[in-house]
């Protein structure tokens, strides 16, 4: 009884289940996962077995899945989910290891089905050498702090109940009560990473310290108490540093160069914004360069400005350009919306001079207007310049708009392409409001 005293205390110790708890148990047929099944029933859980069949061991595989199936019917009398993949034609779609698409393949299946069947949680039987190995493999692939504790007792719906023991005392325990299991002939084989981590690495480190496992699992909890802190920490410079307007994120530059561990923070600033660690290192060389520097994400874009990094979200699906037709009232776009009306007026009407507004003599309006971003070469007569001609990219550089501003920016122009309107900055003089203007078109810019 040692072993399901010390399971049901790990179980209360964690806060991994409450007594009525509905669990569905990933079971590959091997002496793990049989013996977190045998530990479950025994506590008196309800249980639910679920099998992948990944096909990868021919009559190897298919024998795992009529083993579970039997055990699940005849054993513990509960309901029972299998599935069978093709998962070397996944792996090659989705250009990753045979491993990495098992994996994603079965955490995928096992979410779903738990939803679908209203179980609590979902276990998985891993335990201290898992742990240790995933620590020790994460190490040698390089990690951030996340992957120094390895593998969590508890993260979300998924538990891990078995992380209070090793693979020695399961194997012990189910030779004491003489369950039967399946052996996976391929966890013999060091071709795979982890394996040679298990059979090659962990016996030399055992020489050195005979309780590995266990000393494994202690440090992993120290390292997640340290990740809790360090999250708070993160959580509390993204507070500070991290000012949102609108469309975009600045950071101000003179408080990133005062940080300590700059690369590290950083990292985590700008992780949301799909940057990872490759640019980081480019970012914080640009810091100190001109202004102008643009780095882009799958997502994002980063503008290095003279007092800041301003991110703004890339706008891949935005419409090239909008037609304007003399009916239309409204123009949406993804990150503002024009009202159009057009008014009668007389010789007292005096024009607003707000930015956003934009009223437009009618009389040499040529139909349908179009609504697009600037381009180089545009350009236009700027109201209250005599009718000077000036290039768009001059007059936004004049008006000291960051890069991000001016990517935003974009032109009103009529279908003989005469430029109207800067829109919400300034407008043509050709098409200003004089004492002749009959009708103007009232255009109204907002957020």
């Amino acid at each position: 009884m040692l072993m399901l005293d010390s399971f049901l205390a790990f179980i209360k110790q964690q806060n991994l289940l409450q007594k009525n708890d509905r669990v569905l148990v990933a079971v590959s047929g091997g002496v793990d996962s049989v013996v977190l099944c045998e530990l479950l029933h025994r506590a008196g859980f309800e249980i639910g077995i679920a099998h992948c069949n990944f096909g990868l061991r021919d009559t190897e595989s298919d024998g795992d899945e009529a083993f579970v199936i039997q055990l699940a019917i005849e054993h513990y009398q509960c309901p029972f989910y299998t599935i069978k993949f093709d998962t070397q034609a996944v792996a090659a779609q989705m250009q990753v290891s045979i491993q990495m698409a098992a994996r994603q393949l079965r955490y995928d299946w096992l979410e779903n089905l738990r939803q679908t069947n209203e179980y609590k949680f979902l276990a998985t039987a891993h335990h201290q050498n898992d742990l240790a190995e995933t620590m020790l493999y994460n190490l040698s692939k390089g990690t951030g702090i996340g992957g120094l504790h390895g593998i969590l007792a508890k993260k979300n719906k998924l538990i891990r109940p078995l992380l209070f023991t090793n693979k020695q005392y399961i194997e012990q325990f189910a030779l004491d009560n003489n369950l039967s299991y399946r052996h996976d002939s391929s966890n013999s084989q060091t071709k795979y990473a982890r394996n040679k981590i298990r059979h090659l690495v962990m016996p030399v480190l055992k020489e050195i310290n005979p309780n590995l496992e266990q000393t494994f699992y202690e440090n992993a909890q120290r390292f997640a108490d340290v990740e809790t802190i360090y999250r708070q920490g993160i959580a509390a410079y993204k507070k500070q540093l991290l000012k949102t307007d609108r469309h975009e994120t600045r950071i101000a530059i003179s408080q990133l160069l005062n940080l300590p561990a700059l690369p590290t923070i950083l990292y985590e600033l700008l992780q949301d914004y799909g940057f990872g660690n490759d640019r980081i290192g480019d970012i914080i060389r640009a810091l100190d360069a001109e202004s102008g520097r643009v780095f882009l994400s799958a997502t994002h874009q980063l503008v290095k400005d003279r007092k800041h990094l301003i991110i703004s979200e890339l706008a891949s699906n935005e419409a090239s350009i909008y037609l304007i037709n003399p009916t239309d009232t409204q123009v949406v776009t993804q990150h503002f919306t024009l009202s159009l009306q057009r008014i009668s007026i007389d010789e007292s009407f005096v024009p607003p001079t707000k930015a956003h507004i934009a009223c437009l003599d009618t009389t040499d309006l040529v139909y349908p207007l179009s609504l697009r971003r600037w381009t180089e070469g545009d350009y236009f007569y700027p109201l209250g310049m005599n009718r000077k001609k000036k290039k768009v990219s001059r007059y936004l550089i004049d008006q000291k708009l960051n890069r991000n501003e001016k990517d935003r920016t974009w032109l009103l122009s009529t279908a003989n392409e005469r430029t109207l309107w800067v829109v919400n900055h300034r407008l043509d003089e050709r098409f200003k409001v004089t004492p002749k203007t009959k009708e103007v078109l009232w255009i109204t810019f907002s957020e």
